[in-house]
């Protein structure tokens, strides 16, 4: 009999600063899950930079609209984070950041969040919704810190 994941939902509204909420409480479920605390740390960075992305572009902010994260734990080797807005979506094509040309000062610092989460978790998918995006994070508890 395969079990049920545990899911912890939170409502957040689209305003800078609420990112750490979610970020804290990923946290707690992770170190409940028995994460290393530097598997915790990249979980938090990435919880984080992806609720950042839900308030500035999802919702670009919007105050009337809000972002729910839903924590699921699957078994206990698993914990995947959905970050969702309720925003049109992000319908423009990603801009992929050029570590040298942000290093030179040609490219603006900004805009490293998306490259940042895919380098801190297992697994990341995008979706455009009519009813708003989201971002699903996977972390492993087996496969120790990413390299």
């Amino acid at each position: 009999m395969i079990a049920e994941p545990i899911v912890t939902e939170l409502r957040l509204p689209t305003r800078m600063g609420f990112e750490k909420v979610a970020m804290n409480t990923a946290a707690s479920v992770a170190e409940l899950m028995g994460f290393t605390k530097d598997r915790v740390d990249d979980l938090k960075t990435a919880v984080a930079e992806a609720c950042i992305n839900a308030i500035e572009h999802g919702n670009q902010m919007n105050e009337q609209l809000g972002v729910v994260v839903t924590l699921s734990m699957v078994g206990e080797e698993s914990l995947e984070v959905k970050i969702h807005d309720e925003g049109n979506g992000v319908h423009e094509a990603v801009h992929v950041p050029n570590i040298d040309s942000k290093m030179a000062g040609t490219e603006t610092p900004r805009g490293m969040g998306m490259f940042l989460i895919e380098a801190l978790v297992d697994e990341v998918e995008y979706v455009s919704e009519r009813t708003g995006s989201y971002a699903r994070l996977v972390i492993h508890l087996s496969t120790g810190s990413k390299e």
